[in-house]
Formats: C-alpha cells, sequence, structure tokens
C-alpha cells in the first residue's frame, strides 16, 4: 500500500471515530474517544491528525481512559474553533464556546427567527439578510461579510453626516472593528502549517 493510501484509509477511519466533548475552556479542550480506549496508537494518529490545526500548543492523549487534551492559544481561539469543527464530526455534539458578541448575535438571531415565524413580512427580511451575507461571502471568497459591510456603512454614513471632526470617536471604533475582522479572517494565511507535539500519557 502506498504513504498516500494509507494516509486515505487513517482519514477514513478518522472519520468514523466518534468524539464526545468532555470539557472545554478557553485554551483547552478535552475530548473522548470511546473507540480508541486502551489504544495508544490511534490516539497517536488522532493527535497527529489534529497537530494541524492552527493555534494547537500540544496535544496529550491518554489511552488509559480514551481521552484527548488540545491545548490551544487562547489568541487564535476563533480560528482554533472554526478549524476543529471541520475535523470533528456534527454528531459529536461539539459546540465553540461563545464571546459576548457571539451570544448577542445569537440572541438577535433567535429574535429574528421567531419574528419570521409569526410574520411573513419579517420572513422576507430575514430571508433577504441571510441571502445578502451569502452573496457577500461568495462574492469576496469569504473575505467579507454582512457586519464589515454594515460597519463600513456606518461609518461612511456618520462622516459624511456628522462630519469627521464631531464623530471621531465612533468612525474610529468602527474603522478599528472593520480591520480587526478583516486581520482575524486573514491571519490563518500569514502562517505556514505547523505541527504541535503529541503527548502520550502512560
Amino acid at each position: 500500500m502506498t504513504a498516500s493510501g494509507a494516509a486515505d484509509t487513517r482519514r477514513s477511519a478518522m472519520t468514523s471515530l466518534k468524539f464526545n466533548v468532555a470539557h472545554q475552556v478557553p485554551g483547552r479542550v478535552r475530548m473522548k474517544v470511546p473507540a480508541a480506549k486502551g489504544n495508544a496508537e490511534l490516539l497517536e494518529q488522532i493527535g497527529e491528525a489534529f497537530a494541524a490545526i492552527p493555534g494547537i500548543e500540544r496535544i496529550s492523549v491518554n489511552p488509559a481512559t480514551g481521552s484527548v487534551v488540545l491545548h490551544y492559544d487562547i489568541e487564535q481561539h476563533d480560528e482554533f474553533h472554526g478549524r476543529l469543527q471541520h475535523h470533528v464530526h456534527e454528531s459529536s455534539g461539539y459546540r465553540p464556546p461563545t464571546t459576548e458578541i457571539d451570544e448577542f448575535a445569537r440572541r438577535i438571531e433567535e429574535e429574528a427567527e421567531f419574528l419570521a415565524r409569526n410574520s411573513k413580512s419579517a420572513r422576507v427580511l430575514v430571508d433577504f439578510f441571510k441571502q445578502f451575507d451569502g452573496e457577500i461571502k461568495r462574492a469576496t471568497n469569504n473575505n467579507v461579510d454582512l457586519k464589515i459591510v454594515l460597519a463600513l456603512g456606518i461609518i461612511g454614513f456618520t462622516v459624511f453626516e456628522v462630519g469627521a471632526a464631531a464623530a471621531t470617536p465612533v468612525w474610529v471604533t468602527l474603522a478599528i472593528f472593520a480591520l480587526n475582522h478583516c486581520i482575524e479572517l486573514h491571519a490563518q494565511h500569514d502562517r505556514g502549517p505547523v505541527s504541535a507535539p503529541v503527548i502520550v500519557k502512560s
């Protein structure tokens, strides 16, 4: 069997494994892999697969408990959790920890969905903005989303209507928000692939 064939076999075996997130805090995620309990080699392979995720500093695997602990840089929180979702199957129940902004956005989305269920005009508006956001992401190759467009629109409106001198705090704050959002979206392109060490506990 060739090296690429062996990698494909390992990858297909990995996708069929069930991962249960046992605990997570910023900087650390502990997962249980019931099928890998007692199998140090399989856990090491799982750890090596996760090691390619940007932001991971080290990985500990414990064959006695069948657990994998991912330690990551909290400065790369969003990128780490975005990539982790691609590695962990949806049935694992994995959900990245939320920030205050994520929680606020989630509440707005829930309210919009509630209104949309009870009003045809609200449904039309919600669907329009979801479609508009999707079109913006597709047109910019996922580099810009509706949040950035709205922030830039508010900046432009504020500067135009109120004037740059009077509105400095608002437009500077929104410009920094938009710039930070762009930097976070593009941060993954600046780093080369780096593998984190996998530590097997005995």
